[in-house]
């Protein structure tokens, strides 16, 4: 089962609580960037609504470009076939575009058996309060978003899918590998099953992880940051030649880098001022401790000045390779030969100070 979602959380409750009881309503609107909660719980719609083997008579799908409200209202006049109810699914339509009279008073009138649900996917859900339609989907539907999921409840759901696969992971490596892969769940599921395959032991280890896990590209660049950091220019380099040969444009790179060094800086700054992880958790918007746990353990090799300095240098590198003719590979590898250089063995008494 899912963790529990937060935003739109009376929505999302009571979307469960339908599902449980069997009391479906007959509008709903499904949006958010987590689309595993999102086709997870569709699919337990169709699972309730619709019998086995009458799929293709009793489920219906419209996408946005061929969206028309008289073809709407021609699905649902469709009445329901060996099933007591319809469902009706219309993907990336704009609802706030278009007829939102003639739409309004569709949906204002739908019959007990349609259950009829408009999932945004590709496009983002904005709606517009001033309209008819708005209140038509307050009174009777239900708004649901689907949004990135806090660090506790992954967690738990990271394990429970590893016990699926008659395996263990500890919570040190749930977060490592929530660190490397991102937290949306989409993703994550393909990467505990890799790992879970490759895994010889009961327990996962983050040498299992780090053998088949495909990293994000923020996670790769804080590698190569935090080999900045121990003085090891060989590895930051050796890192940054795996980025570009796999053809990860520079100035991309670059753009990763310099928010990873704006984000260094404030945690050197927010040890400055006795400031600890909620802190900087809170500034960057981060919801696990634990990029920020690993910022702070960066930052207090680092000092102040360097901090400052590596993020102007930083922007002027960014100017430098949108204004000037120069290599921007050879741009971004002399930036991080400068980088690396403070944090060699004879710069670190500086860097402590």
């Amino acid at each position: 089962m899912p963790p529990r979602g937060k935003p739109d959380k009376a929505a999302y409750q009571k979307l469960k609580k339908d599902l449980k009881e069997g009391t479906l309503g007959s509008l709903y609107v499904f949006h958010g960037e987590e689309v595993y909660l999102r086709d997870y719980y569709l699919g337990e719609m169709k699972q309730k609504l619709l019998p086995p083997g009458m799929e293709e008579f009793n489920l219906h799908t419209l996408s946005g470009k061929e969206f028309d409200v008289k073809v709407l209202e021609q699905l649902v006049d469709c009445l329901p076939m060996m099933s007591r109810r319809t469902l009706i699914v219309v993907s990336d339509y704009d609802l706030y575009k278009g007829d939102k009279e003639a739409l309004a008073a569709l949906l204002s009138d739908l019959p007990e058996y349609v259950c009829l649900v408009f999932v945004y996917d590709l496009i983002e859900y904005k709606a517009d309060a001033r309209t008819k339609l708005a209140g038509v989907l307050k009174e009777k539907g239900s708004v649901v978003g689907f949004q990135r999921q806090e660090q506790g409840d992954l967690i738990d759901w990271i394990s429970r899918r590893f016990r699926a696969l008659e395996h263990d992971i500890s919570t040190e490596d749930a977060k490592y590998l929530l660190f490397l892969c991102g937290d949306l769940m989409n993703t994550l599921i393909s990467e505990i099953g890799k790992v879970g395959a490759y895994a010889r032991g009961r327990r996962v280890t983050r040498a299992d992880i780090d053998a088949v896990a495909t990293p994000q590209l923020d996670a790769v660049v804080f590698q190569m940051t935090d080999a900045i950091a121990a003085g090891n220019f060989d590895k930051a380099a050796a890192v940054l030649g795996e980025l570009l040969h796999m053809q990860e444009a520079p100035i991309k790179l670059l753009a990763v880098l310099g928010k990873q060094l704006r984000q260094l800086y404030t945690a050197r700054l927010a040890i400055e001022h006795r400031k600890g992880v909620p802190y900087l958790m809170e500034l960057w918007g981060m919801r696990s401790a634990y990029p920020a746990e690993k910022l702070m353990q960066s930052a207090r090799r680092f000092s102040l000045p360097w901090c400052r300095r590596a993020v102007i240098r930083c922007g002027e590198m960014d100017l430098a390779m949108k204004s000037t003719g120069q290599d921007a590979q050879e741009l971004l590898t002399g930036l991080l030969l400068e980088l690396a250089a403070p944090s060699r063995p004879a710069g670190r008494q500086g860097a402590r100070g």
